[in-house]
């Protein structure tokens, strides 16, 4: 490739697997409207993290996109279904709140039902806020459904290696071709300083105009071949090491993904229909490796079925996850912790808005550089969500949450806080994947308490406060009431399957 402004994207390579690469091989082999010769390169050698095992709803999107059947879904994954996360122990041993995924209770075009919610409290009419939220209390009672009549919001719990493989056949049968090999270099044209083919280490040449990077925290082509650089988040999410292990499934699928705080991070565990899986992630100055492992095996349930994984990681972004002519997805693009389950969003969104891209036959700088500050901007709101978990807490004594409560906050997440404590206030970006009751679930569950509501909520009498958040108590009881079991549910699922 010599000339950006004049050379066709007609092949696209894409390096490495895993669910990234095989999520954007099937997306761009079936969605992008134009024939293009795809190519993908993995080597069997190179296994893949593999904590991407919990999702957000935007899932949903991408994959009625690619017309997968969600009975076929769920079978093939393992999968169970998922309402949000319980977050235990993060504001105080023994305290635990859910982040749910849905709506709570209704609020109007001035202020959202938090601001209703607070005037009945002080009145003495309101019970707690989660009683409003079916999506919540469905989860409390290991319900789930899909029901018209009650529409729930909702993710998944996967088997992100069995969800990639899934993909890979999609992908080959719409034309995509695989390679089996190792990178061993990235040739660059030295005019342009573009990427112009893939050199294998038995000799083999991938030439291509678009390449993928989908080789995770090496960041083969991104990285080390075109020295993008690297944001570090280090002094916002201090955690960098995490151990994995997946375990016997004891006792029925909960909906909903568990994020148990410890005195140096804090670990998941999430349920398959076959197994869980768990791991625990934590900041290697304040608990060093071998203690994090004892630690986790002596805290899981159910037997092991491999040996714990250790996993090293930075939180931070590349500085452009479009470069020349190279696009980075998953790993290779930046890391957040798994605590909110936005690794396979991230792979997602990055897709998709390649995908609005696509229809230019070149590589446009506009397009580019409006790729990486869509993707920039994201990633930015994700990661004040994320650090919100860990600076709002009552863990004091513990040297690691000490530290987060100290650590200076982003201006764009002080700001948000400053707004809530404020007066109840939450203004979401219309891009932000969280939801304006995700903020506000967070920093209610974290101890931010408002200092005040709205006035909107003094314009009912205090009858009509309590028959509007009566009915609304009511209609949650009777829509959780109507929902079967979860684990029954999937069964039900699964037998709907035509695989």
């Amino acid at each position: 490739m010599t000339d950006s402004s004049s050379q066709r994207i007609d092949r696209v390579v894409i390096a490495g697997g895993g669910t990234a690469g095989w999520m954007a091989a099937a997306a761009l082999s079936r969605l992008v409207g134009r024939k293009l010769s795809i190519t993908l390169v993995e080597s069997e050698e190179i296994g893949t993290v593999g904590v991407g095992e919990a999702t957000i709803p935007t899932l949903l999107t991408i994959n009625r996109l690619l017309q997968i059947p969600e009975p076929d879904f769920i079978k093939f994954t393992h999968g169970t279904f998922k309402l949000g996360i319980r977050f235990e122990n993060w504001l105080h041993e023994g305290h635990d709140y859910i982040h749910s995924f849905g709506d709570t209770g209704r609020g109007c075009w001035a202020g959202g039902f938090q601001h209703f919610w607070m005037r009945g409290k002080e009145e003495g009419l309101a019970s707690e806020y989660g009683e409003y939220c079916a999506e919540l209390k469905a989860a409390e009672a290991n319900r789930f459904g899909i029901v018209s009549e009650h529409k729930l919001n909702y993710a998944y719990h996967l088997d992100a290696t069995a969800y990639g493989r899934y993909l890979r056949t999609m992908a080959e049968a719409s034309g995509v071709t695989r390679i089996e090999g190792k990178i061993a270099e990235v040739t660059l044209t030295p005019s342009t300083g573009f990427i112009d083919h893939l050199l294998l280490d038995d000799g083999r040449v991938v030439e291509g105009d678009l390449f993928i990077d989908c080789t995770g925290f090496r960041a083969l082509l991104i990285e080390e071949a075109l020295k993008t650089g690297f944001d570090d988040w280090t002094h916002w999410l201090p955690c960098n090491r995490a151990w994995a292990v997946q375990t016997e499934l004891t006792g029925e699928p909960v909906p909903y993904t568990r994020a148990i705080a410890h005195d140096a991070g804090w670990r998941w565990r999430i349920p398959l229909q076959h197994r869980a899986g768990n791991g625990l992630v934590y900041c290697n100055e304040f608990l060093d490796e071998g203690a994090a492992r004892e630690r986790l095996l002596s805290l899981i349930d159910g037997k092991p079925l491999i040996d714990p994984r250790p996993i090293r990681f930075t939180t931070g972004q590349r500085k452009r996850y479009w470069h020349k002519n190279c696009v980075a997805l998953g790993l290779s693009s930046g890391f957040i912790e798994p605590l909110e389950s936005t690794s396979i969003h991230f792979i997602q969104n990055g897709i998709m808005w390649l995908l609005l891209m696509f229809p230019d036959p070149v590589i446009s700088q506009a397009s580019v550089d409006e790729y990486n500050q869509k993707l920039r901007a994201e990633s930015e709101r994700i990661r004040d969500f994320i650090v919100l978990h860990y600076i709002a807490n009552e863990r004091f004594g513990d040297p690691f949450w000490d530290h987060c409560r100290e650590i200076a906050l982003p201006e764009t997440l002080a700001q948000r806080i400053e707004l809530f404590k404020d007066a109840g206030r939450v203004f979401k970006p219309q891009e932000d994947v969280f939801s304006e009751n995700s903020w506000v679930q967070v920093m209610m569950g974290q101890g931010i308490t408002p200092q005040r509501y709205h006035n909107i909520a003094d314009a009912m009498s205090r009858e009509q406060l309590d028959d509007f958040l009566k009915q609304i108590q009511g209609s949650v009881s009777a829509t959780v009431t109507a929902l079967p079991n979860h684990g029954d549910f999937v069964k039900q699922l699964v037998g709907m399957s035509k695989l």
